[in-house]
């Protein structure tokens, strides 16, 4: 279990271990890592190391927790201002692919913890799924969403959907065929097109809308016209 410091420089120090964690982990790997070479890329010395994590799995796990803490900051700053649970939505997912493109590293760690710390992976997801389904819950009792949307599942949903789309068009950029080399680490990522991401909104605010109320009784059936306006 790590080690919280006591002291300025304490914080200082692991912070500049985790970040020298982040940078191994994503070029090497968890397996090919090493606690030498963890501290030689933060510039301290092994000592240094165990005053704040006992092993090469506690600073791993504490690094997933970190980058969920920083992304979710990332996410709740950006959507703190929103008057609407869509407008939070845009905001928030905008924060998303921004941070990923600045932490590209996200991505390869959480994916490794799935077999090198699968208890860190669920925590992962379960805290960033905890903060969508208050939302979620608290936008369809005011009627901001659809009243049989399922707080849990759109949770997950929405989830899913800015992972993979970070995944193709931040991460890999325009490398997404199977013949593909994957991008190193230090190479700059991309950025959600703007196309991409109006799409991706679009799809998420008609999966979120309430429905419109329903027309008067006796109206007769609608036309093909306004059956097209509904399904838009």
């Amino acid at each position: 279990m790590s080690t919280q410091p006591r002291t300025a420089r304490g914080n200082r120090t692991r912070a500049k271990i985790l970040a020298a964690a982040e940078q191994v982990f994503a070029e090497v790997g968890y397996h090919d890592a090493s606690i030498v070479k963890i501290t030689e890329s933060a510039g301290v010395g092994q000592g240094t190391f165990y005053l704040y994590f006992e092993s090469k799995i506690d600073v791993f796990d504490e690094l997933v927790d970190d980058l969920n803490r920083r992304v979710r900051h990332a996410m709740i700053e950006a959507s703190s201002q929103a008057t609407t649970r869509l407008a939070a939505e845009r905001a928030g997912f905008e924060a998303f692919f921004r941070f990923t493109a600045e932490h590209p590293a996200l991505y390869r760690i959480v994916r490794q913890a799935e077999f090198v710390s699968p208890g860190a992976l669920r925590r992962h997801y379960a805290r960033i799924v905890e903060g969508y389904m208050t939302g979620l819950d608290k936008a369809r009792a005011n009627g901001e969403v659809g009243h049989d949307v399922d707080p849990e599942v759109a949770a997950w949903a929405l989830m899913g959907i800015g992972e993979i789309v970070g995944m193709r068009w931040v991460l890999w950029g325009g490398r997404w065929d199977e013949g593909a080399e994957p991008p190193s680490y230090d190479t700059a990522a991309a950025e959600v097109p703007p196309h991409v991401f109006e799409q991706t909104m679009q799809f998420i605010e008609r999966a979120l809308a309430a429905p419109r109320t329903a027309p008067p009784t006796g109206t007769g059936p609608a036309t093909s016209t306004e059956t097209e306006g509904d399904a838009r």
